[in-house]
């Protein structure tokens, strides 16, 4: 899926602290970029709004702050993957036990790849 000019416009209307570039989004880590590939495409596919999604973020972001995150800006994509998996979960497009279950996946599969492989699931 291709990101237009219109899609990064209204994004960072909708989203003015995203961390972003002359080019568009800048991400750290290569999950940062999948998190926000999965949203845009989320999105496009009609499952949320982008305010609905802007409010999703704001709570998460709320959340993490009232339980002591120091928000140095590199926690950013951590609140979106929450928001993400918040508003996956509260649109019915999966469930919480799915949630766990994948999160159990990846903790084993990254406990069993030697460092600087990439992490496969099963």
């Amino acid at each position: 899926m291709k990101t237009t000019e219109t899609d990064l416009h209204e994004l960072r209307t909708a989203l003015p602290g995203l961390p972003c570039g002359e080019e568009g989004p800048v991400f750290n880590a290569p999950w940062e970029a999948q998190a926000f590939a999965m949203t845009l495409a989320l999105h496009a596919g009609g499952a949320f709004t982008w305010k609905e999604w802007a409010h999703m973020l704001h709570e998460a972001i709320r959340d993490a702050q009232s339980a002591g995150d120091p928000d140095h800006g590199d926690t950013y994509y951590a609140h979106w993957l929450t928001a993400l998996e918040r508003i996956a979960t509260a649109k019915g497009l999966v469930s919480k036990g799915g949630l766990i279950q994948r999160r159990d996946e990846w903790d084993a599969a990254a406990r069993r790849t030697p460092h600087g492989r990439p992490i496969e699931l099963g």
